[in-house]
């Protein structure tokens, strides 16, 4: 007889969607859908993991160890180019190389010459973090800086509420005023749209605020573009609206937000006249925004990575963060801001990851940091000790890491040995070493948190693993003990790890335990009431329990400890717009997850826009360019190929396109040959949308 097993999506979004797997008597997976009985995902899902059994079942999944016997650089495009360019070996043999190697390193330039790279290709708590760190601390590897998507926002929300946790999206329905503030929400945050669509039936409105139109923004009642980077100044300008007519919440400043008088002081700065003339909105709907906001009860703000990604990505949120804090919008079930909810699942990370097996690794201490943002920079220029093996696992830097060009100069290196862990062979594995096939989330067991709900979730094995994958847990296990780590956590189970994960001091976590997730699927957080409003009497996690609108912190990061608007620095407002004078937007495909299903036949045939570069008609008439024109996007960091699709979503000023294999890009260079390793003001993080590029036709 079949039987259904319920997992969880392990894919960065969200959502972090309940599944049901219906496996057949011969263990093959037939059927998925939505868990109807999971309050978020209420039965449905996305069109990306809709189609999930194309992934497990793929002809192109990678299903055993293999070895280079081709040059660095040459990957596989069709199955037919696997045994050109990589023998099939043992993992015996896949083990013994790469410790040999390891030790060969180790020995010669020090254990920090070996750097890990990984980041959320699964964010599932035991295969993101958990054994694989373990692993790399015994070792005395180099430590990764895991800043490249979510860091900015994330610290720079810790500095006015102390955790990141936000409003719960099942309270959405009670708004009556909702901004979508650079949030795509209908694109990848589709299990929100549903509360929201019951408030807009209920009377609510619902904002946009985007440089791009995107899904979300064609729904919505009112869509203001904005220009790239300057949501800080939006953010102020509103709340010099808010004071100056005194529409904010005077009792619940009082009591529960310090430095509200530095606040008044600040924003005088920010006349609605001046934020039009950074931000590109109208004087006029500068004042209706603030308005509208200040006196629709409740409301509430879904803002989204994209705002912190450009130089002044951390003060961005920073100054959205305040924004629910003076008029007092937490106050009421279904007010306040979310960016995160994830702070919320405060596991017992210290006893999944170890840290204090970097006293027990030959460096005797804790070992130096890497800024993942940084990797072209780590490859090519860091020294004392120079990077010589890089390990992949959970991640495609190849595609995704900023300044490609130099990431691949790196990765191109002969004395650089590589190893990537991966489903299939992408962008990364065309300059692996050693490729070590990948289990996905039909294929092991794990837990599963969310950063945009308050549900933590069991999800089971469905499956045996495809060919002869593994897990990150079972790999690094396996490969640790062949290293000689005798360590007995070296040896624990998945459900050992999990009850240590559980094992925490967190109140929200009480009554939560490996065997209830099981027998449940899913178990809502424990906060003591049926509606969680974190911050309705105050309650903030800082040490007075106030928001923190002035943060003296921020002063050691050269920032202003309320907040100002700085131009990005590359911008419409900086010098370099003069040579280079388009914002370039390297956009996340509504039905790839980064660099995650862009090989699979049926999610790109969902993707018409790839590869093509949107601007408006207004610049393209400036170049000559008409619609369907080959173009050049150029700066001086590097160019890339792309076919001109002109009337896009974009304003004048702004050009855009999707990420994408760079293998599957015209010339074989991916977008992020345009984008810098500068970092963000908070947080370390990725500056994407800090771009200047220039476009030119290409001629026949």
């Amino acid at each position: 007889m079949p039987k259904v097993i319920h997992a969880a999506c392990s894919h960065d979004c969200p959502d972090s969607c309940g599944v049901l797997i219906t496996v057949d008597d011969l263990g093959r997976a037939t059927r998925l859908r939505g868990d109807p009985n999971h309050p978020v995902t209420r039965g449905f899902l996305c069109a990306k993991v809709a189609k999930y059994l194309d992934r497990v079942y793929s002809p192109d999944r990678l299903l055993y160890p293999m070895r280079r016997i081709a040059p660095k650089g040459r990957g596989v495009r069709v199955a037919t180019d696997v045994e050109q360019i990589f023998e099939r070996i043992s993992w015996d043999d896949a083990y013994e190389e790469i410790t040999c190697r390891f030790r060969q390193i180790s020995d010669q330039f020090g254990p920090e010459a070996i750097l890990p790279y990984s980041y959320a290709g699964t964010i599932a708590t035991l295969n993101y973090a958990s054994m694989d760190r373990r692993f790399f601390h015994r070792l005395g590897a180099s430590q990764l800086d895991r800043t490249i998507c979510s860091n900015a926002g994330g610290e720079a929300l810790i500095t006015v509420f102390g955790r990141k946790v936000g409003t719960d999206p099942e309270l959405f329905p009670r708004a009556k005023y909702i901004i979508a503030w650079g949030a795509n929400i209908h694109g990848n945050n589709v299990h929100l749209w549903p509360f929201i669509e019951e408030a807009r039936r209920n009377g609510a409105k619902l904002v946009v605020i985007d440089p791009y139109k995107t899904r979300t923004a064609q729904c919505a009642d009112w869509y203001l573009p904005i220009n790239p980077g300057t949501d800080a100044a939006l953010a102020l300008g509103m709340m010099h609206v808010i004071i100056a007519e005194k529409l904010y919440d005077a009792e619940y400043v009082r009591k529960y937000v310090h430095g509200f008088e530095e606040l008044v002081e600040r924003v005088r700065d920010y006349p609605p006249h001046r934020v039009a003339e950074w931000t590109g909105i109208a004087t006029e709907d500068v004042l209706k925004l603030a308005r509208e906001y200040a006196t629709t009860t409740p409301a509430v703000i879904r803002v989204n990575y994209g705002v912190q990604r450009s130089t002044n990505g951390g003060t961005n949120i920073r100054t959205i963060a305040m924004l629910p804090c003076i008029i007092g919008a937490w106050k009421r079930a279904g007010g306040g801001v979310q960016l995160s909810c994830s702070g919320a699942f405060k596991l017992n990370d210290e006893a999944l990851e170890r840290p204090d097996l970097m006293h027990s690794s030959p460096l005797g201490r804790r070992s130096r940091m890497v800024n993942m943002t940084e990797l072209g920079h780590a490859l090519t220029a860091l020294d004392d000790p120079p990077v010589k093996a890089v390990f992949v696992y959970n991640s495609n830097p190849a595609a995704i890491a900023p300044n490609h060009n130099d990431v691949v100069r790196g990765f191109m290196r002969p004395d650089l040995f590589t190893v990537v862990h991966d489903q299939f062979f992408t962008d990364s594995t065309d300059y692996a070493d050693i490729v070590l096939p990948a289990t996905t989330f039909f294929e092991h067991k794990d837990i599963q948190k969310a950063y945009g709900h308050y549900y933590l979730q069991m999800s089971n094995q469905a499956i045996a693993p495809a060919g002869e994958s593994k897990s990150n847990v079972d790999m690094f296990r396996e490969l640790a003990q062949r290293m000689g780590f005798n360590e007995p956590c070296f040896r624990e189970s998945v459900d050992e790890m999990i009850d240590a994960a559980l094992d925490s001091p967190n109140p929200w976590l009480e009554g939560i335990t490996r065997q209830r997730l099981e027998r449940e699927g899913h178990v809502r957080l424990n906060f003591g009431q049926d509606e969680f409003t974190p911050f309705a009497a105050g309650g903030f996690f800082t040490s007075d329990g106030k928001a923190r609108i002035v943060n003296e912190d921020m002063v050691t990061l050269g920032l202003d400890p309320v907040a100002s608007f700085v131009a990005p620095a590359e911008s419409r407002h900086s010098e370099q717009a003069r040579k280079y004078p388009l914002e370039l937007l390297s956009r996340k495909a509504d039905n790839f997850l980064n660099s995650s299903f862009c090989n699979l036949s049926s999610h790109q045939s969902l993707e018409p826009k790839m590869n093509k570069l949107e601007l408006s008609r207004v610049d393209a008439e400036l170049r000559g360019i008409c619609e369907g024109d080959a173009v050049r996007v150029f700066n001086d960091r590097g160019e890339v190929r792309l076919t001109a699709l002109v009337d896009g979503a974009v304003q004048p000023g702004v050009v855009a396109t999707r990420l994408n294999w760079s293998k599957l890009m015209p010339d074989g260079i991916g977008i992020n040959a345009l984008t810098s390793e500068r970092l963000t003001d908070i947080g370390r993080g990725a500056t994407f949308y800090s771009c200047l590029v220039e476009v030119e036709k290409v001629g026949d």
